[in-house]
């Protein structure tokens, strides 16, 4: 799928829902495009099998957070806070793909 640059914000949100503020530990805050989710996922390991996640989640384009580290931190529009606890590595060399985090709460 094929997606104008013009309005690219919009449709990101609409595909990835609200903007999440992540907060590096060595650098600026700022928005980024992603999924947020706090229900159980069925996910691919990197040996391929299929697991179940009980830890809220956070998928990014790695592209928008090539600097991603444990103990990096988002926080939502509602204002909680949750640190990276782990980084599963996308399954697809492409530069678009998605990474997926495991979170814990974190103090705001």
């Amino acid at each position: 799928m094929s997606v104008p640059l013009e309005g690219m914000g919009a449709t990101l949100t609409a595909l990835f829902g609200a903007p999440v503020s992540y907060l590096p530990q060595g650098g600026p805050a700022r928005d980024v495009p992603s999924i947020f989710r706090e229900e159980q996922v069925e996910a691919e390991d990197p040996e391929g099998r299929i697991v179940l996640v009980m830890a809220p989640t956070w998928r990014v384009r790695r592209d928008l957070v090539p600097e991603l580290a444990r103990r990096d931190r988002i926080r939502l529009a509602d204002g909680r806070v949750y640190e990276v606890d782990e980084i599963w590595p996308p399954a697809t060399p492409a530069a678009d793909a998605l990474t997926r985090c495991t979170l814990r709460k974190a103090a705001p």
